[in-house]
């Protein structure tokens, strides 16, 4: 199944030059859902896996997906003054700006192996400030997994010391 027929294009957001990639109607699609999630542990055979981050917000969707299927703890990583608790922060930037994410600083045990999810790899700015938290926490990075990859913006060459799975580019 080609899953790129599950994304609408949607020139100009969140500001102009910018294409953005609206997975909605994957998540409207109960066949669609079920042949990504599918799509995504099929690179985790053999793993071992303790936990399973999702990245704000768009990475929940799947990343709590993931972490049920391989019956794992999940962790989301969230925009700053989110979480309830004491948290790490790390910033990044964007393709259209700067951010920062955030995550609770008793969510990663050292040694947890751990599974990192977000909808897109495009400039690799905000997969390099997660593999930031999971390290400075003392967690194990087994694989960066995204439903796409936008190739052109080069994410890759910021996250290249890690193993990363796309769904689709």
């Amino acid at each position: 199944m080609a899953l790129d027929k599950y994304i609408r294009i949607v020139p100009d957001f969140p500001k102009e030059g910018i294409v953005f990639k609206d997975i909605t109607p994957l998540l409207l699609d109960t066949e669609g859902r079920k042949e990504c999630l599918t799509m995504l542990l099929s690179s985790l055979h053999s793993k071992k896996i303790d936990k399973v981050i999702g990245v704000e917000s768009r990475g929940f969707f799947f990343g709590m997906l993931l972490a049920e299927a391989l019956q794992v703890g999940f962790i989301p990583v969230r925009k700053p003054k989110k979480l309830p608790f004491t948290t790490l922060s790390a910033s990044y930037d964007l393709e259209y700006g700067t951010d920062a994410l955030e995550i609770h600083t008793d969510a990663i045990q050292k040694g947890d192996r751990v599974l990192i999810h977000d909808d897109v790899l495009a400039t690799g700015g905000t997969a390099k400030a997660v593999c930031e938290l999971v390290e400075q926490l003392g967690g194990e990075i087994v694989q960066l997994n995204f439903l796409m990859e936008i190739p052109f913006l080069k994410g890759r060459d910021k996250i290249k010391n890690y193993e990363i799975f796309a769904a689709m580019q």
